[in-house]
């Protein structure tokens, strides 16, 4: 799918994974942001059904599992999805573009149009909610 041209994959979360504060957050935003976020987080209870929603700094949807695993942050050409991994998950495919250096996490920044590569975002998903129930990054980091 590209980003922004709607929202057909199918969501098989269930009503105790989602937060209407999300839901709202979402729902705000103009349509191409709407289908880049709905994909997104269909991509994040993908890669682990336990993911939960929340919103941190009043207003910006997370996604936490035994810590955070990423955040959405819709900006005026593009969406953000910032990276909770301390710099640790790898990226083969080269989707993060952002925070590299950054010791707490890095991001990938999506434009309108733009495709979403699904398996390499939900393979990094993966990697990070496997560090967080190791312990977190920052355990993992200091038993390198």
């Amino acid at each position: 799918m590209t980003a922004g041209e709607g929202d057909d994959m199918a969501t098989t979360k269930t009503s105790s994974s989602t937060d209407p504060r999300v839901d709202a957050y979402i729902d705000a935003l103009p349509d191409w942001q709407q289908a880049i976020c709905r994909e997104v987080r269909d991509l994040l209870h993908a890669a682990d059904p336990a993911v939960e929603e929340t919103i941190k700094r009043s207003v910006q949807p997370y996604f936490v599992l035994d810590g955070n695993v990423a955040a959405l942050l819709a900006a005026k050409d593009h969406v953000t999805v910032f990276l909770y991994d301390g710099g640790l998950t790898p990226d083969p495919a080269g989707i993060i573009d952002g925070g590299h250096g950054n010791e707490t996490g890095r991001f990938i920044t999506i434009r309108r149009g733009q495709p979403i590569d699904a398996p390499a975002m939900t393979a990094i998903f993966r990697h990070i909610v496997a560090t967080n129930r190791a312990g977190g990054w920052r355990k993992v980091k200091a038993g390198r």
